[in-house]
Formats: structure tokens, C-alpha cells, sequence
């Protein structure tokens, strides 16, 4: 490729902490190698547009307040695979050569998809099929994009749930009651176990361990033995119910996600505990909140890793971080397999050692 390229970027998949300050990285970065970044927006299906929807993003858009805000200017979308597109009226459509036309139509050097498993995985079926050279970061809040230590969002979604039991647990010791905080945590339960740790969590329920009930009860019990008539309990949105069965919630137009485990848990333990419980269900709101100062550099490292990348022409290749440096590995690697929580590693096992319930014994 010659000296002045154009290259695309575009977040997709759900919003977290971090994402405008890689856009802001990658600009700066570009920029002064003399490059022309094109801002993609509303992920894959800003390029499914004719003409694609894409703006210049120039150096003096990202001032120091862009990399404090939470979400995307750019937009994003987990809605809607160019495979199998939704349509209102009818069958879902193939529109990839939309996405492929797009990222031609733009001409395209590179394009940098910022997402998680998923849209990384999509994104770089669309790259093989198009011919397309693409460049990933990882970026989920769940941190089960694998083969690398973190990803964008998570540490910040750890933050706010561990700012949230601090703040659970005075109100929880003023009535004697039991407090339940759902939080996010697709298929992963790393950001339950390690808020849960730090936020001083008598129980934590992940969807990589089994639990019943009556273990819980006993814990409990075992508190109120003890003279501490209050208790924290942490679970994440993807732990079932004891049967095995996810609980998802049904939303209009067909559209379903987990939620409700810890409702269902509260009215549980307060038939078998007699104990008052209340239940609070962060959400989005773990998506929403300002970058911390971790994500803001690991946002930096992995945007200017990636602009390296395309300078060296080195495509098909993740940005991740690996033993305290910035490294790249093949896509297809990245999302071979999921990184769940170690059911044997130190983290668990820490838990385990300072006396919290994991639901399993």
C-alpha cells in the first residue's frame, strides 16, 4: 500500500467503556503518519448503505473530553448479522456483499473492527470473503474474548459493580437484609467473581459453576448464627435456575436476553431464609460509565498497535495483551474458544479461600 491510506474504523456489538478513547488512539496515531481515518458508523451496517454511511474523523474532533465519555460517538449495533440480516416481512437476507461493496466504495486500505467474539468472529468472515484487510481490538465487558488477559470495557463494568456493593452493603447492614446484585455477564462470569472478591461478597453465583440453593441458605444461616444478620450475594445474568434452564426475558419484536436469575434467587431466599431481601439489577448501566484509567490505556495501547499493524501490512490479526505487553494473533484464534472463568484457577480459588459461597458446596 502506498503512503496516504484510507482506513476505515467502526465499533460493533454492545457499547462499553473505552471505545472513543481506541477511536481517539487510532486517529491521533494515523494522523500523523498522514493517513485519512473514515469513522464507519453504526458498525457493519453503516458500510450495508448506499452510499455507506462513514465521516473523516480529523485530529482536532477528539479533544481531551472524547476519551472520558462512555459509549461511541461513532454508534453501534448488535443487531442484525450481514449473513443472516433480519428483514420485517420476510426471511432473513444475506446483504455480506453490501458490507463488502461498502468498505469498497470508501476505498478502503484497512478496515479496524473494535467488537467482541461475535463481531469479531463476523467480521472477519465478511474480511475472508471480500478480501477485506481487516484489523481487530477486543473490546466486551464479559472479557471472554480469548487468548487475551483483557479486553476493552471490562475493567470499568468491574468498577461500577464493585462502587455498587460498597454502596449495597451500609443500607444492607442498617436493616438486616440480603442484597442481591444482578449484573452482566453473558456466558462468562468474570465480572461477577471479581467484583464479588472485591466488593466483599459473602456469595457468588457464575454461570461455570453449579450451585443449589441449600448451600446458599446454609451460608446465610450460617451468618445469622455468627451474629451478622446482613449478606452480599453477586450473580451473574447467565447463571440458571437449579434445573439448568437460562432465564431470559422476552422483549418486542422477538428480540430475548438473559435477566431475571436474580429476582428468581430473591424470591428464594427470602421462602427459606425468612430474611428480607431486595434485589438490584445493574444492566446497562455497567456499559454507560466514563472509561477508568485502565481501560483509557489499555484503549491507547491497542490503538496504536493496531495502526502499526496496518502500516506493516500484518492483516487477519487481533490486538491482545499478553503478559504485561501488547501483542497480535490471528483472528480465527482469537475466537476459536471463549475465555470463561477457570473453575481451578487463582481467582476461584481465592474466593474460595476467603470463606465465599459459590453456590456449589
Amino acid at each position: 500500500m502506498a503512503d496516504g491510506k484510507r482506513i476505515g474504523i467502526l465499533t460493533s456489538g454492545g457499547d462499553c467503556a473505552g471505545l472513543n478513547a481506541v477511536l481517539r488512539a487510532v486517529v491521533r496515531d494515523a494522523s500523523g503518519r498522514g493517513w485519512t481515518v473514515l469513522g464507519i458508523e453504526h458498525g457493519t451496517q453503516g458500510l450495508m448503505e448506499s452510499p455507506p454511511r462513514a465521516h473523516v474523523l480529523e485530529n482536532n474532533d477528539f479533544d481531551g473530553t472524547i476519551m472520558r465519555q462512555g459509549g461511541t460517538i461513532l454508534g453501534s449495533s448488535n443487531y442484525g448479522n450481514p449473513f443472516a440480516f433480519p428483514q420485517l416481512d420476510g426471511p432473513d437476507l444475506d446483504r455480506s456483499d453490501d458490507v463488502i461493496a461498502g468498505y469498497k466504495a470508501l476505498r478502503l486500505d484497512a478496515l479496524i473492527g473494535i467488537g467482541g467474539d461475535g463481531s469479531i468472529a463476523i467480521l472477519n468472515k465478511l474480511a475472508q470473503k471480500g478480501g477485506l484487510n481487516l484489523v481487530c481490538i477486543p473490546k466486551t465487558i464479559d472479557n471472554d474474548v480469548g487468548v487475551t488477559e483483557v479486553s476493552l470495557g471490562y475493567d470499568t463494568a468491574v468498577q461500577v459493580a464493585t462502587d455498587a456493593l460498597d454502596m449495597l452493603q451500609p443500607t444492607a447492614a442498617s436493616h438486616d437484609r440480603v442484597m442481591i446484585l444482578e449484573v452482566m455477564g453473558r456466558d462468562a462470569g468474570h465480572i461477577a467473581l471479581v467484583a464479588g472478591i472485591a466488593g466483599g461478597a459473602d456469595v457468588i453465583l457464575i454461570p461455570e459453576i453449579p450451585y443449589r440453593i441449600a448451600n446458599i441458605v446454609t451460608k446465610i444461616r450460617n451468618l445469622q448464627a455468627s451474629g451478622r444478620r446482613f449478606a452480599l450475594v453477586v450473580v451473574a445474568e447467565a447463571v440458571p435456575n437449579e434445573a439448568g434452564n437460562k432465564i431470559v426475558q422476552k422483549y418486542a419484536g422477538g428480540r430475548s436476553a438473559y435477566g431475571g436469575i436474580g429476582h428468581l434467587l430473591g424470591d428464594r431466599l427470602a421462602e427459606t431464609t425468612r430474611a428480607e431481601v431486595r434485589v438490584t439489577v445493574l444492566g446497562h448501566v455497567l456499559r454507560g460509565a466514563a472509561p477508568d484509567a485502565r481501560d483509557r490505556l489499555m484503549a491507547n495501547i491497542f490503538g496504536v498497535h493496531a495502526v502499526d499493524l496496518i502500516a506493516e501490512e500484518k492483516f487477519g490479526r487481533m490486538v491482545a495483551w499478553r503478559d504485561r505487553q501488547a501483542v497480535d494473533i490471528p483472528i480465527e484464534e482469537a475466537v476459536a474458544e471463549p475465555a470463561l472463568v477457570d473453575v481451578n484457577g487463582p481467582v476461584v480459588r481465592t474466593a474460595r479461600q476467603l470463606g465465599i459461597c459459590l453456590g456449589d458446596e
